[in-house]
């Protein structure tokens, strides 16, 4: 279905205004809304749940577009705002992990089980988005009529009925930032018996590629918990400096773990975003945080330290000297998207019970 006929469908039923945080199945949609200022790019899923429940109290319908695993992040709200206010809202859940579909990676297969089950628990009612343009008044329809008696409605998407974007012409790099692929080489190089967690995404991609060893832990999936995972680590093992590595999107998206943090005040605790200000492996939408800097919320949460680097050329002695103090301390590296195809996850070549068991040995040593 090409993106636009969804558009234009919406707009002639009075559904104008969304919210979400994106998923590479509508990467096709996302920028048409963007054009006019008709998306808003938001931290997490209930975040963006939220907001569209104050687009449907405004008189308008408001819309979410959601990755099926980020449903759980919207649970809150769903049962505590929309439901007892009767306010409803057209949600868009792509349908990773869908057990009657392609095969897919391991972290999308509980929830892509539970996802129907899930919203029939919680008396969404949801309907299976077709790819035949036919089809999508007469579900469009049914959607919106749920919604316009109070309740929150879902269109369940699976994977391929949205069209996806022609290919982007490449633009001349005019920007000195380095490429993300660049950055976690040399963080990876400059690594030695520290405890690593990256986050999901390309960084952990990229690490597994270019530095992967037993002290890494990939998460994939769980988007927004590297930090903390990285904090009960730095905690348990006062012995060991822990480094995470975080995305800006990811790092947005629960960014009140930084509180957490500096709170607890771990002094063997690194905390590196990359920031590309993009979500990059859903597409390159830019996320909500172009505006934030940081390391200026890191130390105003009570990190001991905060900065932001550049360059690749300022990375060793910026890390030598964040090693020379205790922490906890957060590093904002500014990036680039990589250049070309980001490789192959860690599993597919390891399973997730096989990462977290030579981590377990390599945080034991």
């Amino acid at each position: 279905m090409p993106a636009d006929l969804l558009d234009r469908a919406l707009r002639d039923r009075g559904v104008d205004r969304f919210a979400g945080v994106p998923c590479s199945y509508f990467a096709g949609l996302i920028p048409l809304l963007q054009q006019d200022g008709r998306y808003v790019a938001c931290a997490n899923e209930g975040a963006a749940f939220a907001t569209a429940c104050g687009f449907s109290l405004a008189g308008t319908p408001g819309a979410v577009l959601l990755q099926n695993s980020g449903l759980g992040n919207l649970v809150n709200p769903l049962t505590s705002l929309s439901a007892p206010y009767d306010i409803g809202v057209l949600m868009f859940v792509s349908h990773r992990g869908d057990p009657d579909g392609p095969a897919d990676e391991p972290q999308h297969r509980l929830m892509g089980a539970a996802t129907v089950p899930l919203l029939d628990a919680l008396r969404v009612p949801n309907w299976q988005l077709s790819p035949e343009p036919a089809e999508l008044g007469a579900t469009l329809d049914a959607a919106l009529g749920a919604v316009r008696t109070g309740r929150t409605a879902a269109l369940v998407v699976p994977r391929g009925v949205m069209r996806k974007p022609a290919p982007a012409e490449e633009a001349t790099e005019t920007s000195r930032r380095p490429g993300t692929q660049d950055v976690v080489a040399a963080l990876g190089a400059l690594l030695r018996d520290e405890l690593v967690v990256s986050t999901t995404g390309f960084t952990s991609r990229w690490l597994f590629a270019g530095a992967d060893r037993p002290g890494n832990f990939y998460m994939q999936g769980s988007m927004g918990h590297a930090l903390s995972l990285g904090l009960g680590l730095a905690l348990a093992r006062t012995d060991r400096r822990v480094f995470v590595l975080d995305g800006d999107g990811a790092c947005l998206m629960h960014m009140g773990a930084l509180g957490t943090v500096g709170a607890q005040a771990p002094g063997n605790l690194v905390h590196v975003v990359l920031d590309n200000q993009q979500y990059e492996s859903t597409g390159g939408q830019p996320t909500a945080g172009a505006r934030t800097r940081f390391e200026d919320v890191a130390r105003a949460s009570g990190y001991r330290w905060g900065g932001r680097v550049t360059s690749l050329g300022d990375l060793e002695p910026v890390l030598e000297h964040v090693g020379s103090q205790p922490g906890p301390a957060l590093l904002v590296i500014e990036t680039t998207a990589g250049a070309g195809a980001a490789p192959p996850r860690a599993t597919a070549s390891l399973e997730p019970d096989a990462i977290r068991a030579r981590f377990m040995t390599a945080a034991a040593g």
